[in-house]
């Protein structure tokens, strides 16, 4: 009775996990109503399994969990000839959380996708960007802000945005004079509050679209930015820092032309052209044909409202995200297509044993072959899903640093940081892990996800220690890739066939290594810690330094400092 009272509510029920998702599914022996990705996190194992639910939004019979997941299964297996024949659509929208059920077309999802690609910057902010790349590298601010003192923060964190405001204004003057007179001769920071907070939201922006920008810099304004945020820091100041980031959605729509997402030519516009098994006049041929689309877009859609460059420059704002996709994702897809090659599930090759043991070379994790596959399996899937989703994730990291939530400085071990919620980050990773473990199954190791402590102290952590995926897996994918290249040398590849008997077996003592070592559970910081969290699965991989010794991978030019945390 108490059920059927709450859920014919008008005020909607909340999770009893998370307290802040409206509840969606009712399990009947925990009595309790759970969110859609806790009740999925609670009831994916043991006893829990199998007990029964209810949708609270839809009413329908109770039905077993196991059950119905089992019917999903083999409803999937019937529909598999209909899948493959529309697989180029299905590979573009998997495994994305902006995706709904009402989105069934390219049009619909690229206009979500479009909420959180940034807009590709024009000449006048490249400009600015490299004011404000000047200004950050004389900037010593968190050297100023974050030390343990008793003097006024307030006062400091004032003093060192008007220093660094003053920096910008000092360079704009000396490179143009003119405009630096027309703003700053007789004007006040509050007065040119547009263009501080346009040149601020220009670095942030960018640094979205190229993460290999900005290593030091962009640490130095995100930091100075979730200070100025603070209410007595923004009475101080007497004017607001941040500003929304530009995005390909908020332009079109600001310029009423959203219509233009939905166009079939879209797809064939924002395409990433890959070279590899293709000749030059294939690739010379598919350029042409997306400048065309291009030029033809921009052509159908130019009006009082947006000009042709304006339209050509959202379309390669959005190419720009598929250009970051292939660059970032497919690594991962490429090292689980190398995993399922070179060694079986359920069978170990002699020799080629994944199974590792605590305490041994350096191990902190004692797996069986089966378990070490499903391990590694399962780490490089969930690195692929947050890859993919790395726009969104980063917009909401913006969202989480400059939010009002206060922060407190902590010593880590890692040195002072600053520790701050990250809720909106923590919604988003649960989800992507509840995604990926219901395609996985059953699942290896710990699901913690640490935010918000210690181990990755704010969002500005976690985005920084994600983007070096790509900075891990691409040198030994280059490698992989690139030694039947170098083997086209006879001294090379007598060298090869002598040590190791051929091309084949390079590839997977290189996999063998990196799958058994990169993997091993060495990411904790003690060994109190599991080191098969979420968190310490890629440290385990960021700390692997076993193919900076190997003859090969040095013959391919790989880089090794790309493996140590910069």
């Amino acid at each position: 009775m108490e059920f059927q009272v709450a859920s014919s509510s008008l005020h909607p029920l909340f999770c009893v996990e998370c307290s802040d998702q409206e509840a969606s599914v009712f399990c009947e022996q925990c009595d309790e109503d759970f969110c859609e990705v806790c009740h999925a996190m609670l009831h994916r194992t043991g006893n829990r399994r199998k007990h029964t639910a209810r949708n609270l939004k839809v009413d329908t019979p109770l039905k077993d969990t196991g059950a119905a997941a089992a019917d999903a299964m083999s409803l999937i297996d019937t529909e598999k000839p209909k899948e493959d024949e529309k697989q180029p659509v299905t590979l573009e929208l998997d495994g994305t959380i902006i995706q709904s059920a009402s989105s069934s077309t390219f049009g619909q999802w690229m206009e979500k996708r479009a909420k959180y690609v940034p807009l590709r910057l024009d000449s006048y902010e490249r400009n600015l960007l490299r004011l404000l790349d000047a200004a950050l590298n004389v900037s010593e601010y968190t050297d100023k802000i974050d030390i343990l003192t008793y003097a006024n923060k307030t006062r400091r964190i004032v003093t060192q945005i008007r220093d660094l405001c003053a920096i910008i204004a000092g360079l704009l003057v000396a490179g143009d004079y003119k405009l630096g007179n027309q703003l700053f001769s007789e004007s006040s920071p509050k007065q040119n509050e547009l263009f501080y907070q346009q040149i601020f939201e220009v670095g942030r922006r960018h640094k979205i679209m190229n993460p290999e920008k900005l290593r030091s810099n962009y640490g130095k304004l995100m930091y100075m930015l979730m200070d100025s945020t603070s209410p007595d820091v923004e009475d101080t100041l007497g004017f607001t820092c941040v500003v929304p980031i530009k995005t390909v959605y908020d332009f079109l729509e600001s310029k009423d032309s959203l219509e233009l997402l939905h166009d079939d030519m879209i797809a064939l516009a924002t395409r990433e052209i890959n070279p590899e098994f293709k000749s030059r006049t294939q690739i010379s041929a598919e350029v042409d044909r997306k400048r065309r689309a291009v030029q033809m877009l921009s052509e159908k859609y130019a009006n009082d409202r947006i000009s042709a460059d304006d339209i050509a420059r959202c379309v390669a704002s959005l190419s720009d995200n598929h250009a970051y996709l292939k660059a970032n994702r497919d690594p991962c897809e490429k090292m689980i297509k190398y995993l399922s090659k070179y060694f079986n599930r359920d069978k170990a090759e002699s020799g080629y044993s994944l199974a590792i043991i605590a305490g041994r070379h350096g191990h902190r994790l004692t797996h069986t072959h089966k378990t070490q596959y499903e391990y590694v399996y399962q780490s490089l899937s969930l690195w692929r899903e947050i890859v993919h989703e790395m726009f969104m994730l980063w917009s909401l990291s913006d969202e989480d640093l400059l939010s009002s939530s206060p922060y407190r400085l902590t010593n880590t071990g890692q040195g002072l940081q600053r520790i701050q919620p990250c809720r909106n980050i923590g919604m988003a990773m649960h989800k992507i892990l509840s995604r990926t473990q219901k395609k996985s199954g059953s699942w290896v190791g710990s699901s913690a996800v640490h935010l918000g402590d210690r181990d990755v102290p704010n969002a500005f952590m976690f985005i920084d220690k994600y983007n070096q995926v790509s900075r891990i897996l691409t040198p030994i994918v280059n490698t992989l890739d690139r030694i039947d290249q170098i083997a086209e040398d006879p001294a090379i590849a007598a060298y090869i066939n002598e040590q190791y008997g051929s091309v084949e077996n390079c590839r997977k003592d290189i996999c063998f290594d990196f799958f058994t070592y990169g993997f091993d559970g060495s990411g904790a910081d003690n060994y109190f810690d599991a080191g098969s969290c979420i968190d310490g699965r890629l440290t385990s991989a960021w700390n692997c330094e076993v193919f900076a010794n190997r003859e090969e991978t040095v013959l391919s030019d790989f880089p090794p400092y790309r493996l140590y945390w910069i």
